[in-house]
C-alpha cells in the first residue's frame, strides 16, 4: 500500500510540472507528444471584418456593381475577381491562402462544407473580438470600440514576461484603439499602432521614410492608417530586431466594406493576401525562421448577407455577423487542407492555440480561456 500510495503521488506530481519549453502542455492537448514541437517563432494575422464567404466563394456577383457596391470599374473588376466557380474565385481573390497555406495547412469557417469557425462574445465588433482572440475568451466588460484600457493581460503580455520571450515580441496594427486592447503601458512590449510613427533603435532609411509618408499621405478615416504601413512597418520590424512573436492587425477591409465599396474592399483583400505571401517568403529566407514558424490568420468578426445589403454592417442585430474563418500554416499543423464537417471553431481559441504551439500553456494563467484548436497541433 506504502509503495502504490508514493507511485500515485509521483504521478500527480509529474502531471502538475509545467511543460518543458517546446513541449505540448499536457492539460493543453491530451496525452504529451514525446517529440517536441518544431515552432518557435509563431506570426498572427488578422484582417479586420473580411467576410467567410469571400474567402471560401470569391467575390460576389451581386456585389460587382455600381448600385449594389459602389463599383466605379465594373468590367475591370469582373476582369479581375470573376470567375466560373466558387474555387476559381477564391483563388482569384485570394492564392496565397489557397496556393500555400490551406494546401500546407488549414483553414475552417467555410460553412457550406460544415465548418463553422465563430465569435462567442455576442456583440460582433472589433474591440470585443480582439479581447477575445488575445485573452482567450468574452468578456462582458469590453462592450465598446472606446480606448479604454484593457483589464485583461492578453496571451502577448503573458509571453513577454517569459525570459526567453522579454523583448522578442512586437504588434503592428492601422487602428489606433491597439493601444488600449493591448494595454501598451502596462504591457511593456513594443506595439505600433494609428498614427504612431516608428521609433527603433539605430533606425534607417526605410523606417524614416515610411514615418515621412505615414505624416504627409492623408488617410481616408480617423484613427486609422492604411494597411500599406502597417505591414512595412512590421516587416521592417522583423528583418531589423527579429522578434518570436509578431502580429499584424489589418483594418481596410472593414472600413471599405463600411463605406460601401465593394470594389476597394475586394482589393484591400487581396492586398492583404500580398502581404501574407512577402511575410512567409521573407521568413522562409531567414534561417532563424525557416521551418520554425507558425502563421494563423483570421479576422475579427463577420459581415451580414449581401441580399440583404447587410454585408457593409455587422454587430449584434446582424445576422451572420459571428461567422469568421481561421487558417493555420506550420511545421507541428498537419496538412489537412480545407476542414469539412468539424466541430465548431471559435476566435477564443486562437490565444491558447497560439501559446501551445510555442511550447507553453496560456490557460495556466487563464484558466477561463478556451482550449487550442487540437487538429492543427501535430501530436504523436
Amino acid at each position: 500500500m506504502r509503495f502504490w500510495f508514493i507511485g500515485v503521488l509521483m504521478g500527480l506530481l509529474a502531471s502538475a510540472a509545467p511543460a518543458r519549453s517546446g513541449e505540448v502542455p499536457k492539460e493543453a492537448v491530451g496525452p504529451r507528444s514525446s517529440q517536441p514541437l518544431k515552432t518557435k517563432n509563431l506570426l498572427l494575422v488578422t484582417t479586420d471584418g473580411l467576410r467567410w464567404q469571400e474567402v471560401f466563394r470569391g467575390a460576389e456577383g451581386s456585389l460587382m456593381t455600381k448600385k449594389e457596391g459602389g463599383v466605379q470599374n465594373v468590367s475591370a473588376l469582373n476582369r479581375e475577381f470573376r470567375r466560373d466557380t466558387p474555387k476559381l474565385r477564391r483563388e482569384a481573390l485570394m492564392p496565397f491562402l489557397w496556393g500555400e497555406i490551406a494546401h500546407n495547412g488549414q483553414i475552417f469557417g467555410n460553412a457550406d462544407l460544415g465548418s463553422v469557425a465563430k465569435v462567442t462574445n455576442g456583440l460582433n465588433f472589433s474591440y470585443p473580438g480582439y479581447n477575445e482572440i488575445f485573452t482567450g475568451k468574452a468578456d462582458s466588460r469590453v462592450d465598446s470600440n472606446d480606448k479604454i484600457p484593457n483589464p485583461n493581460v492578453t496571451v502577448f503580455e503573458w509571453l513577454e514576461a517569459k525570459p526567453e520571450f522579454r523583448g522578442r515580441v512586437a504588434a503592428f496594427g492601422s487602428w489606433d484603439v491597439f493601444e488600449s486592447i493591448f494595454n501598451e503601458p502596462r504591457a511593456k512590449f513594443h506595439e505600433n499602432s494609428g498614427f504612431e510613427p516608428l521609433v527603433v533603435p539605430d533606425m534607417n532609411a526605410k523606417v524614416a521614410l515610411l514615418n515621412r509618408l505615414m505624416r504627409e499621405s492623408p488617410s481616408p478615416w480617423d484613427g486609422e492608417r492604411l494597411d500599406s504601413l502597417t505591414f512595412h512597418f512590421g516587416l521592417e520590424y522583423l528583418l531589423q530586431k527579429r522578434p518570436r512573436v509578431l502580429y499584424f492587425g489589418f483594418g481596410d477591409t472593414d472600413e471599405f466594406a463600411h463605406a460601401g465599396r465593394y470594389d476597394h474592399y475586394l482589393h484591400a483583400a487581396r492586398r492583404v493576401d500580398d502581404y501574407l505571401k512577402e511575410l512567409w517568403e521573407t521568413v522562409q529566407a531567414i534561417p532563424e525562421y525557416r521551418g520554425t514558424t507558425t502563421l494563423i490568420v483570421s479576422t475579427d468578426h463577420g459581415r451580414g448577407d449581401a441580399a440583404k445589403d447587410e454585408w457593409k454592417s455587422h454587430g449584434q442585430k446582424i445576422k451572420g455577423s459571428d461567422k469568421i474563418w481561421i487558417a493555420v500554416l506550420g511545421p507541428d499543423t498537419p496538412p489537412l487542407g480545407e476542414r469539412g464537417n468539424v466541430p465548431t471553431v471559435t476566435q477564443s481559441q486562437i490565444a491558447s492555440t497560439l501559446s501551445t504551439l510555442l511550447g507553453h500553456n496560456y490557460r495556466d494563467f487563464a484558466p477561463a480561456a478556451a482550449t487550442p484548436i487540437l487538429e492543427v497541433i501535430r501530436r504523436d
